[in-house]
């Protein structure tokens, strides 16, 4: 028997009053395949994960005058800095999960591959 290949799978989670970390770390969880009963650690699983209503998430003032994306940009005296606030005002509460979601996923040549396979929706 020849091996067949995995269904497509389409992973839904609705991020209405939930918290932007445990809506980050459940769709990691499902990105890595961890969730799937075909788990491989060294290959991306065909599925796509959907988060939807992020525009609903439950974000408190606090986490966003006080949460700071911080990137180097090589040269000296490129450190910039971006609050949560200013963030979503420029590119909108989407790349804020994303941004979460790739912190969770490991750094290695799968997290590309993997990172394609998430959709946020608002």
């Amino acid at each position: 028997m020849t091996p067949t290949k995995p269904d497509f799978i389409t992973y839904t989670i609705d991020a209405t009053d939930r918290t932007l970390g445990r809506v980050a770390s459940e769709a990691a969880h499902a990105l890595l395949g961890k969730r799937s009963v075909r788990f491989a650690k060294n290959q991306t699983l065909p599925m796509q994960v959907i988060i939807e209503n992020v525009s609903k998430l439950h974000l408190t003032e606090r986490r966003m005058k006080g949460k700071v994306y911080t990137r180097y940009t090589g040269y000296p005296g490129g450190l910039r800095e971006v609050r949560m606030d200013e963030m979503i005002a420029k590119k909108g509460i989407e790349e804020v999960v994303k941004k979460t979601v790739d912190g969770m996923i490991p750094r290695n040549k799968l997290r590309a591959p993997r990172m394609r396979n998430l959709v946020v929706t608002a």
